[in-house]
C-alpha cells in the first residue's frame, strides 16, 4: 500500500541579510502556523565584514544579531514547534551553535542544536595574496541531515541561499538526487528558496510596481512546498505588503543570470518556471525541471585588496563647471606634487542642482573624489591634507558633505570553482557526532541553453514616447564585478514589443555605462522577461565602492527612467 503523501511544508523567513528587521522572528513566529523559519544573513560583503571580526577574535565570526532575536524566539519556537535554520554561524558555526546552548540554557528552553561546517576553505591555502575568507557554498544535504537527527536549531556557515530551504523539504519529503522525479521537486525548491532568501523582496519591498500598494512594512513571505516541489508563495495574513505575480517575477530574476540555475544539490531551470495566481497574496510556482548539479562548487573569496580614501565637494549655484574644473585642477596639482599618486584616482561630477532652487541643497552638485592605493599613507593625508588646506583659497562656497579621513581598507570578492568531491560537507548533529554529506553521485557539466523562439513582433502601429518603466518592472543586483537587470512585463503583447525592442545593443545606448562591457542577454519566455548580465560593471564587487551604486541596486530603475518609443497600445 503507497503511504499518503505528506502534507505540505511550511517554511517563512525572517531575514535577508545581515542588519534586516530586527522583530521579523517573533512577528514570523507569532503571526500564523509555521513549520521552519530560516534566516538568511551572509552575502558577499558580510562574509568580508565576518572575516575582520574574526581577525580580531577567533572566537567571533558569525553573525551577533541571529543571538539577540533568539532572547525570546526559541521559547516561542518551541512553543508553536517550528524549527529554526539560519546560516548565520558564517565563519564560525560551531561557535554560534555552543553560544546558541548557552542561551537556551540561561533563557531555560530546552532546544537541541546542531550545525553544519566544512564550507572553510581557507586552511587550504593557494588561494592567493591577501585572502581574508575562502568559503565553497554548500547545498541543503547537511541541513537535512541535523534535522532527521532531531535538531530543534540548525546553523550552518556559507551554504547556498536556496539551501535553507532545500535542506528542510528533502528531510520533510524524503528527496535524494537519484532519480529525475526528485531532481525537479529540488529545483522547485531552488525556486521557492530564491523568492525567500532576500525577505520582503518577495512582498512588495524594493518593487517596481510599487504605487498603491501598502508596502510600508511588508510581512515576510512564506512558502508552502509540496511533495512534488511545487510551492506556494504567500505571507501571513494581516501583514503588510503584497505577493502577486510581479513581486514573484521580480524576485526570481533577482541575481540570477541564464536559463540554467546551477547549485549544489540540483542545477533548476528558470526557463521552465511557471507562475499562476492562486488567491490574494497567493502565487502558485509549478513545473520546474531540474537537471544534476555541476561536479563543482562555487567558492567565495574576500582580501583586503588597498586603502582607499573619498571626499565630496559640494558646489553650489552658478558655474557649477567651472568651479569643478577649479577644485580638480588644484587637487590634481597637489597629488602631482606629492610622494606619490595614488595608483587609482577617480572624479564624478553629479549634477544634481536645480535652477534658480528654493533650497541650498536643491542648488547644489556634489563632485566626488575617490582615491585607492596598496599604500595607506598615499590615499591619507596627500588627500585629506589637501581637500582641508583649499578651504579658504578655491571655488567660492567651498565646503565639504564630511571631514577627509586616513582612508580605509576597501575589499574584493571573487569566486572560484572547486571540486565538490574534495569538500568535506560535515552534519555536526545535536549528540555530537559528525556526519559526512557526499557531494552529488550524479553530476553535469553545464551547457548553453538554445535560446528560445521569440514570440511575433506586433504590427507596425502609432508610438509615444516615454519612459520604459510605464509598461516594464525591473529588478537589478550584483554577483561579484558583475551586475544583472531583469526586465518584466505584465501581458502577452507588452511581452512580444519588448522580446524584440530591448536587444542587447538597445541596453547599451539606454544604459551607456555598459555599452563597452560584455552583455548577454538570457530569454524567459514563461515569465514574459528579459535578464541582462553586465560583466565588469561593478569593478571588484561592492566592497570595492568602485561605482555611485556598488551593488547595480537602481540599475533597474535607471533603465526603467529612460525613453523608449513604445506602442500606444501598451500606454
Amino acid at each position: 500500500m503507497t503511504p499518503a503523501p505528506r502534507r505540505p511544508l511550511r517554511i517563512g523567513n525572517a531575514s535577508g541579510f545581515y542588519g534586516d528587521r530586527f522583530d521579523a522572528v517573533r512577528e514570523m513566529l507569532t503571526g500564523g502556523e509555521l513549520d521552519v523559519l530560516t534566516g538568511d544573513y551572509l552575502a558577499e560583503l558580510t562574509m568580508l565584514i565576518l572575516g575582520r571580526d574574526r581577525l580580531k577574535d577567533p572566537t567571533r565570526g558569525y553573525a551577533k544579531t541571529f543571538l539577540r532575536q533568539l532572547e525570546d524566539g526559541l521559547g516561542l519556537a518551541q512553543e508553536c514547534g517550528v524549527k529554526i535554520v539560519a546560516n548565520a554561524g558564517g565563519l564560525n558555526p560551531a561557535g554560534l551553535a555552543d553560544a546558541v546552548r548557552e542561551l537556551a540554557d540561561r533563557v531555560g528552553v530546552p532546544v537541541s542544536v546542531a550545525h553544519v561546517e566544512g564550507d572553510d576553505l581557507l586552511a587550504r591555502g593557494g588561494w592567493g595574496e591577501g585572502v581574508l575568507t575562502a568559503n565553497a557554498y554548500l547545498g541543503g544535504g547537511g541541513i537535512a541531515a541535523c534535522l532527521g537527527a532531531g535538531a530543534d536549531v540548525v546553523v550552518t556557515g556559507r551554504v547556498t541561499d536556496a539551501a535553507l530551504v532545500t535542506g528542510p523539504a528533502a528531510h520533510w519529503f524524503g528527496w535524494g538526487t537519484e532519480s529525475a522525479g526528485d531532481l525537479d521537486a529540488l529545483a522547485g525548491a531552488v525556486v521557492a528558496g530564491h523568492v525567500l532568501e532576500c525577505g520582503t523582496q518577495a512582498t512588495g519591498g524594493n518593487y517596481a510596481f510599487f504605487g498603491g500598494l501598502d508596502v510600508r512594512r511588508p510581512g515576510f513571505p512564506v512558502a508552502e512546498i509540496h511533495s512534488d516541489g511545487s510551492s506556494v508563495i504567500t505571507k501571513h495574513e494581516g501583514t503588510g505588503g503584497v505577493v502577486d505575480l510581479g513581486t514573484v517575477t521580480a524576485q526570481l530574476l533577482y541575481e540570477t543570470s541564464g536559463a540554467r540555475y546551477a547549485g549544489p544539490d540540483v542545477t533548476a531551470r528558470l526557463d521552465s518556471v511557471r507562475l499562476v495566481r492562486d488567491g490574494l497574496d497567493r502565487v502558485r510556482i509549478s513545473g520546474v525541471r531540474g537537471e544534476a548539479p555541476p561536479p563543482t562548487l562555487k567558492a567565495g573569496l574576500t582580501r583586503i585588496a588597498g586603502w582607499r580614501n573619498e571626499v565630496v565637494f559640494v558646489l553650489t549655484g552658478l558655474d557649477i563647471e567651472a568651479k569643478a574644473a577649479l577644485v580638480r585642477g588644484q587637487v590634481e596639482d597637489a597629488l602631482a606634487a606629492a610622494k606619490r599618486r595614488p595608483a587609482q584616482v577617480r572624479w564624478e561630477l553629479s549634477r544634481t542642482d536645480h535652477a534658480d532652487a528654493p533650497t541650498e541643497e536643491c542648488a547644489s552638485a556634489l563632485l566626488r573624489l575617490v582615491v585607492r592605493d596598496s599604500d595607506p599613507e598615499a590615499v591619507g593625508r596627500a588627500v585629506s591634507g589637501t581637500a582641508i588646506e583649499l578651504a579658504l583659497g578655491s571655488y567660492p562656497g567651498f565646503h565639504v558633505t564630511a571631514p577627509p579621513g586616513k582612508g580605509t581598507p576597501y575589499g574584493v570578492f571573487e569566486a572560484a570553482a572547486v571540486d565538490a568531491a574534495g569538500v568535506e560537507h560535515v552534519a555536526v548533529l545535536p549528540d555530537g557526532a559528525r556526519v559526512r554529506v557526499p557531494a552529488a553521485a550524479l553530476t553535469r557539466v553545464l551547457e548553453p541553453v538554445h535560446a528560445p523562439s521569440l514570440p511575433s513582433p506586433p504590427a507596425p502601429g502609432p508610438t509615444r514616447r516615454a519612459p520604459l518603466g510605464l509598461v516594464a518592472g525591473a529588478r537589478s543586483g550584483d554577483k561579484g564585478g558583475d551586475a544583472n537587470v531583469g526586465v518584466w512585463v505584465r501581458s502577452e503583447e507588452a511581452w512580444r514589443w519588448l522580446a524584440h525592442e530591448l536587444t542587447v545593443e538597445r541596453f547599451g545606448e539606454l544604459l551607456p555605462e555598459t555599452e563597452k562591457l560584455t552583455v548577454t542577454r538570457h530569454v524567459l519566455p514563461n515569465l514574459w522577461a528579459l535578464n541582462f548580465v553586465v560583466e565588469g560593471l561593478l569593478g571588484e564587487g561592492v566592497a570595492a565602492q568602485a561605482r555611485f551604486d556598488p551593488q547595480a541596486k537602481g540599475a533597474g530603475e535607471w533603465l526603467r527612467s529612460r525613453h523608449v518609443e513604445i506602442p500606444e497600445g501598451l500606454l
